[in-house]
């Protein structure tokens, strides 16, 4: 079953935390042993997983963050450092793919080509949870940035899209420059409703995700284009501000949007703290997410997957029957047990992200 994973802090991952994410997660942990703090030793991605896992496309973030509450590695006393480090982590994705290692993916013709040789191979491979599965075709990224800080004005944006970047939220944690992130209650900022004016004209796709309530609403006025949510779990189930209420999950769909649910355990289970066991956590409570967006959608449309792992924790914050991301292999059986179809499986796993980039990528064509 080909994957499509709408969010992978990969360069953070491997710039900010020092991974070589072409090292298998084994290696990695074993190199962090007697690293501390959060996370450390407990990496759930790297590449080689990646591809046993047929995770055939992925949106790759970069992220840096400058709000006036500076924090090592994050976030940035001033906007030019958020700009130079996220620079940096588009670099890293720039070099992977002059390496051979990785595809950016930045139009319809080359996500369709793209996806045409995964098919093809994963119909040449059957999944058979072997360990080894020989090469597979280079890894797709599609370039997003999760908050905006980095970009210095909204007319900079034509460079960031000729560098690569498709997708954009505009905040993340706290007071963003263009936008009120989780934690806030501030709607968009003068240069917030500049930047989405300047996202239509290029086709620079809206990402929700991390917006407050106040900037959540603002945004779909202000913005005409087609919008997603990432990697965002349902409000009903989780209580927090940083899920979506069913309000939100309607106008999303009303927009013809995706959402893609994630693997933090804090976002999965009401009350759950880092440092909590895991242990009655599992991917059949992810699942109940996407089950929560299809219910409200009435249909398997605008469900998908956007993991988040190792997205500033490891396996200790994520779902306890997922040792690494190629784990993600358990989820098509977990949604067909809840009676789902074989079409509407390959939905919720790849075909609505499929779907919503092409149809992102091919309007006014």
């Amino acid at each position: 079953m080909l994957i499509a994973d709408s969010h992978l802090d990969l360069s953070w991952n491997a710039l900010q935390w020092n991974r070589d994410l072409l090292r298998s997660v084994y290696t990695i942990r074993a190199q962090e042993e007697s690293t501390p703090g959060k996370g450390r030793g407990q990496g759930t991605v790297a590449f080689p997983e990646m591809r046993r896992g047929r995770v055939a496309l992925s949106f790759a973030t970069v992220l840096a963050r400058a709000t006036g509450r500076p924090e090592p590695h994050l976030d940035f006393a001033a906007p030019a450092q958020a700009y130079g480090t996220a620079k940096g982590q588009l670099a890293y994705y720039h070099a992977l793919e002059r390496q051979d290692h990785v595809r950016l993916i930045r139009d319809a013709r080359q996500l369709d080509a793209h996806i045409a040789e995964w098919t093809a191979w994963d119909a040449a491979h059957p999944h058979d949870g072997a360990e080894e599965i020989g090469p597979t075709p280079r890894l797709g990224f599609v370039i997003s940035m999760e908050g905006a800080d980095p970009i210095l004005e909204p007319a900079q944006l034509q460079e960031w899209w000729e560098g690569g970047l498709r997708l954009l939220e505009l905040s993340h944690f706290g007071p963003g420059r263009y936008a009120g992130g989780t934690g806030t209650e501030i709607g968009l900022t003068g240069l917030g409703k500049s930047l989405l004016t300047e996202m239509g004209r290029l086709g620079v796709t809206l990402d929700l995700t991390h917006c407050s309530d106040e900037a959540f609403w603002e945004a779909l006025d202000h913005y005409p284009g087609p919008v997603l949510a990432s990697h965002n779990n349902c409000r009903a189930l989780t209580p927090h501000q940083r899920q979506f209420s069913d309000d939100q999950i309607r106008a999303i769909v009303r927009r013809d949007g995706v959402i893609g649910a994630a693997l933090d355990c804090w976002m999965i289970t009401s009350g759950w703290r880092h440092g909590d066991s895991n242990a009655n956590i599992t991917l059949a409570d992810v699942v109940r997410h996407i089950d929560h967006i299809c219910q409200i959608a009435g249909s398997s449309r605008h469900a998908a997957i956007g993991t988040d792992l190792d997205g500033g924790f490891g396996r200790e914050g994520s779902p306890h029957d997922l040792d690494t991301i190629a784990d993600l292999q358990k989820v098509p059986g977990l949604i067909a047990q809840r009676g789902y179809g074989a079409g509407d499986v390959d939905a919720i796993m790849h075909g609505n992200w499929f779907r919503f980039l092409r149809r992102a990528w091919t309007r006014g064509a």
